[in-house]
């Protein structure tokens, strides 16, 4: 299994995604500059949490029409996996490749500390390492981690089995303490919670991991 990460003007988390990544598949992962327009060949391109061009107009909005997103939009089109995290989820929802929207935390503050999450399915690349109905520990880092969806977009989600993570604790105001969304054919995800600051115990967590190995499971 091969991936790449992503970088925009104001990621911050692109390095800490490369390193989780580089540790589970024992092998170094392809950094891709937004200004690029080919990505390199890989199963897996991932964006990353931040805050991409200064989180001007919407977060997420500038990059999501950044050259290298169209090579993103072919990437997944031709069934590629793809991940988007924190920053990262809200350029996939802004780029049209998952339904909803982040808009800014019910208490308008800025987030920071370890959540409780629970798996909802693990009928998904990501998630298969998981299973159903695990309690996790992970750390959310934002502002504008609130996800809000139409309610006939909200019961398809549901009912298709695509929400894959909820919170325990909401921190944000999520409609139905939604956590992390697949795309329809799951090989897409956007979650706010960062597993891969939670790849071994000297994080504070370790709980993240397993979705990482699920991917590597999955392609090899």
């Amino acid at each position: 299994m091969r991936a790449a990460v992503i970088t925009f003007p104001g990621s911050n988390c692109d390095r800490d995604l490369a390193v989780a990544l580089a540790a589970v598949l024992g092998r170094p992962t392809e950094r891709v500059w937004h200004g690029e327009t080919v990505l390199p060949k890989v199963d897996l391109v991932a964006v990353p949490g931040g805050f991409s061009y200064g989180d001007y107009l919407r977060c997420g909005a500038i990059a999501s029409r950044s050259p290298i997103m169209a090579a993103v939009r072919r990437h997944a089109g031709s069934g590629g996996y793809l991940l988007g995290i924190c920053n990262g989820f809200q350029v996939l929802t802004e780029a049209g490749l998952l339904p909803g929207a982040l808009i800014r935390n019910a208490s308008l503050k800025f987030v920071c500390r370890h959540v409780r999450v629970r798996v909802e399915t693990g009928a998904s690349p990501f998630t298969g390492g998981y299973a159903p109905g695990a309690e996790l520990s992970l750390p959310v880092a934002h502002h504008d981690g609130n996800y809000v969806i139409d309610p006939d977009g909200l019961v398809r989600l549901e009912d298709e089995g695509r929400v894959a993570f909820r919170y325990l604790d909401n921190p944000n105001g999520s409609l139905n303490d939604i956590a992390g969304v697949l795309s329809v054919n799951k090989r897409v995800l956007g979650m706010m919670p960062h597993p891969e600051r939670a790849i071994e115990p000297a994080l504070g967590s370790s709980d993240g991991r397993a979705l990482f190995d699920s991917l590597l499971e999955e392609l090899v």
